[in-house]
């Protein structure tokens, strides 16, 4: 009887451990530090993954390892018992790519964020207004992380809080700010360098772009530029999603239009050629700039020579 016992035992046994199993479609699994073997294991057995919480039990104490470990893990193929214990024995966890282009605002990251799985919209952006320490000592005047949410491509887990994976961002920022010697004038830098990476995606003209915003500063001529405005609005909830003559007369003090100097804080996230040209603009005498209907800039000394740029503009378009 009890050889029987035990080669019943043991086909049962084999079979829990070497049998594959087919997961649900899309199960993933989020496992917090502290979690028991036997916590799990019940996970596991519950989402379909094993087939048998004991045989997970045994098969672990059996096979001696470091404690399984944290986080998320996605099980998407058929896998044995042993396969599932051993990725979990690893910690062949589960990533969330999030990619952050150049110029987004801390809105649209808060978005990415929630589109990809790691957090509320709102609770993000919470954090991007509020958690300004991680950057005042570099730009005590900044007033929300806007500017310093460094433009990369992340890998997140769901065990990272978002204040952590906030933190990665703003030190990336400061990696790039090291390497480029960015490390006087930062705020002032990173909002002129926003206002560029909004303006032109072309990298040659960005230098150019920023000797007409630097030139304007310097004669103390109002920047007139449209994405402060854009700003402006998304800040107060009122953007629709293209910018009207009336919305140049909104009331904030982001609309350089209205109010002479730099808004009080970056509009945007910018990449490292933005900072470099923020940093470091051409010498030139522009005071103008308009689109030429191609995808780049004619820039202009005086009104004058801008009016006859805005005209060539105009006719490219087909307006007269």
């Amino acid at each position: 009887m009890f050889l029987l016992a035990a080669l019943a035992f043991g086909s049962w046994a084999a079979w829990q451990i070497y049998a594959p199993v087919t997961p649900p479609a899309n199960t993933s699994l989020l496992f917090h530090s502290g979690f028991s073997t036997h916590r799990i294991a019940a996970e596991l057995k519950k989402a379909g993954v094993i087939r048998s919480e004991l045989a997970f039990r045994l098969w672990h104490r059996l096979h001696p390892q470091p404690s399984l470990k944290a986080g998320e893990y996605v099980f998407e193929q058929p896998a044995r018992l042993r396969e599932v214990h051993d990725r979990i024995a690893r910690g062949d966890i589960y990533f969330h790519v999030v990619t952050i282009p150049e110029g987004y605002t801390m809105f649209d990251i808060a978005k990415a964020m929630q589109d990809a799985g790691l957090g509320s919209e709102q609770d993000f952006l919470e954090i991007a207004q509020t958690q300004t320490a991680l950057i005042a000592d570099l730009a005590p005047e900044a007033k929300s992380l806007e500017g310093y949410l460094f433009p990369n491509t992340y890998q997140f887990t769901r065990t990272q809080s978002l204040e952590e994976m906030a933190a990665e961002m703003v030190h990336q920022f400061r990696q790039v700010a090291e390497q480029m010697g960015l490390n006087s004038d930062v705020h002032r830098t990173v909002t002129l360098a926003s206002i560029v990476e909004k303006e032109t995606a072309v990298p040659e003209e960005r230098p150019l772009v920023a000797s007409v915003y630097s030139n304007r500063l310097a004669k103390k001529i109002a920047l007139d530029a449209d994405p402060s405005v854009i700003y402006a609005l998304q800040q107060a909830g009122a953007y629709t999603g293209s910018l009207h003559h009336a919305d140049l007369a909104v009331r904030s003090p982001y609309n350089t239009y209205r109010y002479l100097g730099l808004p009080p804080g970056p509009i945007g996230n910018p990449g490292r050629d933005s900072l470099a040209a923020a940093l470091h603009p051409a010498s030139t005498q522009f005071l103008y700039f308009v689109s030429d209907g191609n995808g780049h800039h004619r820039f202009a000394r005086n009104l004058e020579e801008h009016n006859r740029n805005v005209a060539a503009y105009r006719h490219a378009l087909g307006l007269h």
